[in-house]
């Protein structure tokens, strides 16, 4: 497993997978969907898997002398390597926001979501869409990345689309507030922690099957 993390970090991953980790810092815009960033980042991990396919990366790998389940956790690890660091890179930035920049014109006056604990969860979720829809689906005949990426792509958007309408509801405007109605946006951010690291266990388990009933020389 050392040897196959070492390749996927230092080998396998395009630099754009590195590169796209930036994008965590858009959580400082002012009226843009900052959830958003956490899709960029996803598009960044896909080009790693693009490049991959592309060098035929994986019938490499599994030829390696290593348990072929052990390729798939080794790519699952990436992913979920740079997710993490992105999103301690989110925090960070969201905390900044939260209790240093939270009275500044652009973020009161902002009709869009703003960086508090919310804005944390449901980048948590667009993570976990990815992680199911895209890198789960890439498993299913470890070729195929176009349909699994649009379906997470369609995932994603639709998580962004209700966190951009909850705060407009009638009464739960607060939630658009750095520091309001933490009785929702805690639990939110706890709940979503929750399902990100169970799905993506179950994801993974579901691909290290999928992947063992592939034969890779067809």
């Amino acid at each position: 497993m050392k040897t196959l993390l070492k390749k996927e970090f230092k080998f396998s991953a395009n630099a754009l997978s590195y590169i796209f980790l930036a994008a965590a810092f858009m959580t400082f815009f002012p009226g843009y969907p900052i959830l958003c960033s956490a899709f960029f980042v996803s598009m960044g991990i896909f080009y790693t898997f693009q490049s991959a396919r592309e060098g035929n990366d994986i019938l490499y790998s599994a030829l390696l002398p290593v348990k072929k389940g052990d390729v798939v956790r080794a790519r699952y690890i990436f992913v979920v390597v740079l997710e993490l660091i992105a999103f301690v890179l989110m925090t960070a930035v969201t905390l900044c926001r939260m209790f240093f920049m939270s009275n500044a014109a652009p973020y009161v006056n902002n009709a869009l979501m703003n960086a508090n604990f919310m804005s944390l969860g449901f980048s948590l979720l667009v993570f976990t869409v990815f992680n199911c829809f895209f890198v789960g689906g890439f498993w299913k005949d470890a070729y195929k990345i176009g349909i699994p990426f649009l379906a997470s792509s369609i995932a994603t958007f639709v998580i962004i689309g209700i966190a951009e309408t909850l705060h407009h509801l009638p009464g739960l405007e607060a939630l658009n507030t750095p520091l309001g109605m933490l009785e929702i946006q805690l639990p939110l951010l706890a709940v979503s922690a929750i399902i990100y690291i169970v799905a993506t266990l179950i994801s993974c388990r579901m691909s290290v099957k999928s992947f063992e009933r592939i034969d890779l020389t067809l």
